[in-house]
């Protein structure tokens, strides 16, 4: 089973504590690490590696629901850029990065949050300090759930 699949059954028993809110097509789920704050991930119910192997209505379900989760992100962590991707080369079931950005969050590589967030390196970003912390995480799932409330439709 893969690690989204593992996550996704740790929602289903109650016990993922980066666990937001169910949607039609997915879940959203705060990430584990926040170098960059609010950063969040929708994670697709189906088990597959590439949004053409969804079924149309599902895929195009699945794009609004993402685009409806960008947009509450945006609003809960005040982003002045959201930058979103579907990648899944390291984990190969389809979810979205969802990363708010503000100007300087690029925390001294130079390049004043003008590049993509996979710039700062991967032992930077997910670094133990940077690991959502139980408050923390209680307090960021709070405002994004309240504003997912708000653009749900």
């Amino acid at each position: 089973m893969c690690l989204i699949c593992q996550r996704i059954e740790l929602i289903k028993a109650g016990e993922n504590p980066y666990f937001v809110k169910e949607l039609e097509t997915g879940y959203v789920v705060i990430g584990d690490h926040q170098y960059f704050e609010g950063y969040t991930l929708f994670l697709a119910k189906e088990h597959v590696t590439e949004l053409h192997h969804l079924p149309p209505s599902v895929k195009l379900r699945f794009l609004e629901e993402m685009s409806l989760v960008q947009e509450a992100v945006s609003k809960a962590f005040s982003a002045e850029k959201m930058n979103v991707e579907l990648l899944g080369n390291g984990d190969a079931h389809a979810h979205w990065h969802i990363f708010p950005r503000r100007e300087g969050d690029m925390k001294g590589h130079g390049l004043n949050g003008r590049g993509p967030v996979w710039w700062v390196p991967w032992e930077e970003m997910a670094a133990e300090d940077c690991q959502a912390q139980p408050k923390q995480l209680e307090n960021l799932i709070q405002t994004l759930s309240v504003e997912l409330d708000k653009v749900i439709i």
